[in-house]
C-alpha cells in the first residue's frame, strides 16, 4: 500500500526526523518501507509492505502510531477534527441531535456481525471531489468517485476502518444484517451480478439485499449525483465469513482485505462520526437523529473486552537479554521504557498483585496480541533488534538423541546408498485415497476444518503421497524414479488419534531385466532387495514374503506380505491396474510400506570387526538333492545352528533343476554348497575339518537332503 509522509506528519507535529530516516526506522521495526519517492509538494510517497497480521498498520494513523512509539513523540487523537479532516478544511459542523432516535438496525446473524452503526445525513449535494482530497487521491493512485464516496475511502486511508454510504431514499424499512437466502441475487457496485448462498452475509433492508457485507456495496443503493440523503454505515464483520465470501465470489476489495485480517470492533462508532463529519464538510447537509450503535456482547468478549495479560518485567529482561547502550553491553531494557512502548502502542498497564508485573489490557486494534510473549516481542521490536547484544542462550544439561535416532539414520543411509531419493509429501489426503491405501483393519482420521476435499483426511499411509509424486515425475518425462519417504501416519478417530512412523518406497521405470526375468518382475525384485537390505541391519527373526492377507492396493498375485517370525512388518507389490489408470500412471508402479514400530522393536545389528587371521582358510563343498519345499533359509538356519565358530562363510555355489527330470528328479533341485573354515588361533587340523564336515552332512540329511556323489 502507499502512504503519504505529509499525511503522517499531520498526526505527529513534534516529529523532527526526515522522511528517509523515518522510512529506515520503520523498516527496522517490521513496518517495511520498500520505496521512498519524492513528490512535488516536498513530501514523499512510501511504498509499504505490511504483513497480514498487522492490519492496524494498513493506514496512515496506524503507521503514525508506530512512529510515535519509536521516537517517543505525542500522537494527536483521531477525534481532533482539525487533524483528521485537514484534507477537507476546518469546517464547523453542528452536532446531531442525540435525543432523537436513530435509524432502525437489526442484526440477525450475530455470529457474523459483531457491531453495526448507522447515521442519517440529509440535504447533501453529491459532486466530484476537489481540493486537497482530490490531490491526495492522485498521489496515492486512488480512483476518485464522488465527494461522498471519496470521504469513506479517505477515512479508511486515514484510520483503516472500512465504511460505506447508502442512498437513504432507496432503502425500504430497517437495516437488517442477515445471511443471504439460497439463490438470492445481487448486483454489486462493479456491475457484476452474484448468486449468493446461505454462507454469505448481506446488509439488507426489509425487502432486498443492499450489499455483500464487508466486501462490496450494491448497485441499487449506491450514492449518485441525484442522491440527497445518505445513511453512513460503519460495522464489524467476522474474519472467516468475509474471507469465505470474498473467495467464493472472486472479489478482493480494500474493505475485504482489512475485514479478512481482523478489523477493530472498537473503531466503528469513531469511524462513523468521522465519515459523517467528512460528508457534511464536503457535501453539505446535516446529521439527523442519533447514531444507531448495535453491539453483540459475544463479539466484544473476543475483541474489545479480551481478558488482560499478565506481563513480568523480569521475564521481559530475561528473554531479551542484554542490550548495547552507549557502546557498552550488559544493560537490560529499563522497566520505564517497557511501559512507555506498550502504552504508546495502545496497551493499558496497571500494576499487578505480583511484584514487578503488570496487568495489560490489550488494544482492540491489535488482535494479533494474545500472550505475554507477544508483548515481549513488541518491546524487542520497538527497541530495535540491532540494539541487543549478540549472546547465546544459556543451557544446562546435555543433548540426548531420540530413542530411534540411530535406527532412522540407518534406514535412510541404507536406502540412499542403494540409489533411492528421499522425498516429502503432504500430511493430508483425500477420503478416497485414505480408504484405498489404509492398512488392513485401520481407519483414517477426518479433518475438522479441511483445506479442501482433496486434503480432508490425515493420511493413514504414506502411499497416496508416494503415488502422487510418481505421477508428478512421470508427467515431466522422468524415465526412472526410486523414491522413499520416512514420515508419520495417523489412524484411529478424531477423539483418539494414533500417530506412528512409517516408511514407504515407490518406483517405476528402468530395471535390470534379463532373458528370463521381465522388466516388471525385475522392478519388483529390485524393490524386494531394497526392503531386505533395510531389514538385514536389524536383529530379527527369519524374514519371509507371503502372498496372503494383502491390502487392496496390490494387484492380485503381484505382491507379498513381509513377515518376521509371526510379525507383519509391511507389504510390497505392484499398484493395481485400475488405480494406475485412475491416476493416469502409464508405467508399472511398485510400492512398499513398512510399519516401523514393528521393525524398530528389534535392535540394530552391531558390526563386528575381526583382525584378519594369519592362518590358512579351508574350503569344503557339499552336493545334495533337496525337495523344492526346502528353502535356502532352512539350509542356512540348520548349518548356522551347528555353532561352528570356525565356519566363516556359507554360500550356495550352484542350484540346478531339470525340467525333464533326467539329471535331477522333478520336484527336487541340486544344491552345491561351499563352506569356508578358518581359525583365528591356529592352523586347522584334518581331524577338526573332518568332524565339521560330518556335522554339516548330518544337518543336511536331517533336512531331508540326499547326498549326491561328485
Amino acid at each position: 500500500m502507499n502512504i503519504l509522509s505529509k499525511w503522517l506528519r499531520e498526526y505527529l507535529p513534534a516529529l523532527d526526523v526526515d522522511d528517509r530516516q523515518l522510512a529506515e526506522d520503520l523498516t527496522l521495526r517490521g513496518i517495511a518501507v520498500e520505496g521512498v519517492h519524492a513528490l512535488p509538494d516536498g513530501g514523499h510517497l512510501f511504498e509499504m509492505d505490511i504483513t497480514t497480521n498487522r492490519v492496524d498498520a494498513m493506514n496512515h494513523y496506524g503507521i503514525a502510531r508506530e512512529a510515535a512509539t519509536i521516537y517517543g513523540v505525542p500522537l494527536l487523537q483521531l477525534e481532533d477534527r482539525r487533524v483528521v479532516h485537514a484534507e477537507l478544511g476546518n469546517v464547523d459542523v453542528p452536532a446531531a441531535d442525540a435525543a432523537a432516535s436513530g435509524y432502525p438496525v437489526r442484526i440477525d446473524a450475530p455470529e457474523f456481525c459483531g457491531r453495526f452503526t448507522a447515521q442519517v445525513v440529509r440535504g447533501v449535494t453529491v459532486t466530484a471531489s476537489e481540493g486537497l482530497i482530490a490531490e491526495r487521491f492522485a498521489q496515492l493512485g486512488q480512483k476518485p468517485i464522488s465527494n461522498a464516496v471519496d470521504v469513506t475511502n479517505a477515512n479508511w486511508l486515514a484510520m483503516g476502518h472500512p465504511t460505506h454510504v447508502f442512498d437513504l431514499d432507496t432503502l425500504e424499512g430497517s437495516i437488517v444484517v442477515r445471511r443471504a437466502h439460497a439463490g438470492e441475487k445481487i448486483k454489486l457496485l462493479d456491475g457484476s451480478e452474484k448468486t449468493l448462498t446461505t454462507d454469505d452475509l448481506v446488509v439488507a433492508d426489509e425487502k432486498k439485499a443492499l450489499g455483500l457485507a464487508g466486501v462490496m456495496g450494491g448497485w441499487d443503493s449506491r450514492v449518485t449525483e441525484t442522491t440527497k440523503n445518505i445513511l453512513v454505515e460503519a460495522a464489524w464483520f467476522d474474519q472467516a465469513a468475509i474471507r469465505a465470501s470474498s473467495r467464493r465470489h472472486g472479489l478482493h476489495t480494500d474493505a475485504s482485505h482489512r475485514f479478512e485480517r481482523g478489523a477493530d470492533l472498537g473503531a466503528c462508532a469513531l469511524a462513523n462520526r468521522l465519515v459523517t463529519h467528512g460528508v457534511i464538510a464536503a457535501c453539505g447537509g446535516e446529521a439527523v437523529g442519533a447514531m444507531t450503535d448495535v453491539v453483540i456482547p459475544e463479539a466484544e468478549l473476543r475483541t474489545t473486552k479480551r481478558p488482560h495479560v499478565l506481563l513480568s518485567v523480569d521475564q521481559v529482561q530475561r528473554l531479551l537479554g542484554t542490550t548495547i547502550a552507549a557502546g557498552e553491553s550488559g544493560h537490560l531494557v529499563p522497566p520505564d521504557l517497557i511501559e512507555q512502548y506498550l502504552q504508546a502502542l495502545g496497551c493499558h498497564l496497571r500494576p499487578s498483585s505480583e511484584p514487578g508485573s503488570y496487568a495489560v489490557t490489550l488494544p482492540s486494534w491489535r488482535l494479533d496480541l494474545e500472550r505475554e510473549i507477544d508483548l515481549i516481542e513488541e518491546v524487542a521490536r520497538v527497541y530495535g533488534y540491532n540494539r541487543f547484544a549478540d549472546t547465546l542462550p544459556s543451557f544446562s544439561g546435555g543433548v540426548a538423541a531420540l530413542p530411534n535416532a540411530a535406527k532412522e539414520d540407518t534406514v535412510r543411509s541404507v536406502l540412499r546408498s542403494l540409489g533411492w531419493t528421499e522425498a516429502i509429501s503432504s500430511t493430508f489426503c483425500s477420503e478416497e485415497d485414505a480408504a484405498f491405501f489404509a492398512a488392513p483393519g485401520e481407519t483414517a482420521v477426518p479433518m475438522g476444518n479441511p483445506l479442501s476435499a482433496e486434503a480432508g483426511m490425515l493420511r493413514p499411509s504414506l502411499l497416496p503421497g508416494a503415488a502422487g509424486m510418481l505421477l508428478l515425475n512421470s508427467t515431466r518425462d522422468v524415465r526412472a524414479v526410486r523414491l522413499f519417504e520416512y514420515g508419520t501416519v495417523f489412524t484411529g478417530s478424531t477423539a483418539s488419534v494414533v500417530e506412528r512412523p512409517s516408511l514407504t518406497l515407490a518406483a517405476y521405470g528402468d530395471a535390470a531385466a534379463t532373458k528370463t526375468i521381465a522388466a516388471s518382475d525385475a522392478l519388483f525384485f529390485e524393490l524386494k532387495g531394497a526392503v531386505e537390505e533395510v531389514i538385514s541391519h536389524f536383529v530379527t527373526a527369519p524374514v519371509t514374503f507371503r502372498g496372503d492377507a494383502l491390502p487392496q492396493w496390490i494387484e492380485a498375485g503381484r505382491g507379498a506380505r513381509v513377515v518376521a517370525g509371526d510379525t507383519t512388518l509391511g507389504w510390497l507389490g505392484e499398484l493395481t491396474i485400475a488405480e494406475r489408470e485412475r491416476r493416469k500412471l502409464k508405467e508399472t508402479v511398485v510400492l512398499c510400506e513398512l510399519q516401523l514400530p514393528a521393525l524398530f522393536a528389534h535392535a540394530l545389528k552391531q558390526p563386528l570387526a575381526l583382525e584378519p587371521s594369519r592362518f590358512q582358510a579351508v574350503e569344503r563343498d557339499f552336493s545334495f538333492l533337496f525337495a523344492d519345499t526346502v528353502t535356502w533359509a532352512n539350509v542356512d538356519a540348520a548349518l548356522r545352528g551347528l555353532g561352528i565358530a570356525e565356519m566363516i562363510s556359507l554360500a550356495p555355489v550352484e542350484i540346478f533343476r531339470d525340467a525333464k527330470g533326467k539329471a535331477v528328479p522333478q520336484g527336487e533341485y541340486s544344491l552345491l554348497l561351499r563352506t569356508v573354515f578358518q581359525s583365528q588361533e591356529h592352523t586347522l587340523r584334518e581331524e577338526e575339518i573332518t568332524a565339521w564336515q560330518e556335522s554339516v552332512v548330518g544337518a543336511l540329511l536331517n533336512l531331508g537332503g540326499k547326498h549326491r556323489a561328485a
